[in-house]
């Protein structure tokens, strides 16, 4: 699936036309967010890619890791979300934001309370839409905050009483690129 990503990323970056691009930047991003079921909220932390296209469209590529319990400890749930989010500026320094995200993700069952579970890794694919801010910060930094919703639809089938745990989330991220 990382293979798929990063094809359909190179193939946005081949389409897009050399002269009409306003920037590229990169930088680290730090967020906070709490599943709907999840124990109680976490922060993440990460790396984002913006490639800003004249007027008004732009692209980020992220990677981040995150880390949630649930089920009163009986669970922890760890992942690698990556994802592609197209962006539209209504204005400036204001976007809008939707995408997908591939999640790799890893179960892990608390062993002195669930001492027959086995943990798993396995993927999934989640979809997101918000908008957030975009902020000039000296001439060779954008500051960028905003507010994501995400769909993401945990298997937690397999602990007992946990079937009808929800685990979509908002999260807020803050992160500081540099333009290239």
């Amino acid at each position: 699936m990382s293979k798929k990503l990063l094809f359909v990323l190179g193939l946005t970056l081949l389409m897009v036309p050399r002269g009409n691009t306003q920037g590229i930047s990169l930088g680290p991003q730090i967020g906070y967010y709490k599943a709907q079921e999840a124990d109680k909220g976490s922060l993440m932390g990460g790396v984002a890619w913006r490639l800003k296209v004249k007027p008004i469209f732009g692209v980020e590529a992220s990677i981040n890791y995150r880390q949630e319990k649930y089920a009163d400890d009986l669970l922890t749930v760890r992942s690698w979300p990556v994802m592609i989010t197209g962006l539209v500026y209504p204005v400036p320094m204001i976007y809008g934001a939707v995408g997908v995200g591939w999640y790799s993700v890893t179960y892990d069952y608390n062993k002195a309370k669930l001492p027959l579970f086995k943990d798993e890794t396995t993927q999934k694919v989640g979809y997101h839409f918000g908008g957030g801010v975009e902020l000039p910060v000296q001439t060779r930094f954008l500051l960028t905050g905003d507010i994501r919703y995400v769909f993401l639809d945990y298997d937690f089938e397999e602990i007992p009483g946990s079937g009808s745990l929800k685990s979509n989330f908002y999260v807020l991220t803050v992160g500081l690129l540099y333009k290239l």
